[in-house]
């Protein structure tokens, strides 16, 4: 399903979307249709188009009667006001936790790759399950793909157990902050070669919190632009030069 939201900048749109349909931020694709810049007689503008998964659907977006998302106003832009996630407690804490630490340990050990599997963190809508592994590099894979499959084979899982409101991260050798981290200091580097060359750069296949990444990294860059191209979940960001304006 896809969704046009507009703002003052990339993010503000974005939280925008991420507030009136319900989701996490890294729940849904969002792709850059329109930039204006902001001038001395006009305000910038975003807009953006967000797809939304099947597994989402109009089912996750709020109705009446459900309770309002907690909005708090920074400025003219609006953020959600998400729960804090609780470290501490690893072992599971209700049925719906010990089963998803038997099927991600019994998944691992089925693919030769077994482990110990903990919970990370606890928050609202979200779940952190952690896996402690001899094998971890293969676990995560090249770039995280392997990571990421199982990711959603968890993800399946969980809905099957009624559980679709709750996304379900997966995590090991704290790849996930390791990762975040790259792609801050790739996009930085990347924008620089571009204003150097006055070209573009097309990176490397990412997943979509990690495009979403590299475009909010370099929203506020006012010489450079970033685009998403391709299909699928892997899809590609462009980063180009556009010039002051």
């Amino acid at each position: 399903m896809e969704y046009e939201f507009e703002g003052r900048t990339e993010k503000e749109a974005i939280d925008r979307a991420a507030g009136e349909l319900g989701l996490e931020k890294d729940d849904f694709d969002v792709e850059i249709l329109e930039t204006q810049k902001s001038g001395l007689f006009k305000k910038g503008l975003v807009r953006i188009r967000v797809h939304v998964p099947n597994t989402f659907g109009a089912s996750s977006r709020p109705s009446a009667d459900t309770a309002p998302v907690k909005r708090e106003r920074d400025g003219n832009a609006i953020s959600i006001s998400a729960s804090k996630a609780t470290f501490g407690e690893p072992a599971p804490q209700n049925e719906f936790e010990e089963k998803m630490i038997a099927f991600t340990t019994e998944l691992i050990e089925h693919m030769g790759y077994p482990g110990s599997v903990t919970i990370l963190f606890r928050e609202k809508n979200k779940l952190g399950v952690k896996i402690d592994s001899s094998f971890s590099s293969i676990l995560i894979g090249k770039k995280g793909k392997n990571l990421d499959a199982l990711q959603l084979l968890l993800n399946i899982y969980a809905a099957r157990l009624g559980r679709e409101d709750l996304r379900v991260i997966l995590d090991t050798e704290n790849y996930r902050v390791r990762r975040e981290e790259s792609i801050v200091r790739l996009a930085y580097s990347v924008a620089e070669k571009v204003r150097e060359s006055r070209g573009s750069i097309l990176l490397e296949p990412m997943n979509q919190f990690e495009r979403w990444l590299i475009h909010t990294t370099l929203n506020d860059i006012g010489d450079v632009e970033t685009k998403s191209e391709g299909d699928g979940l892997y899809k590609q960001v462009r980063v180009y030069y556009r010039g002051l304006k």
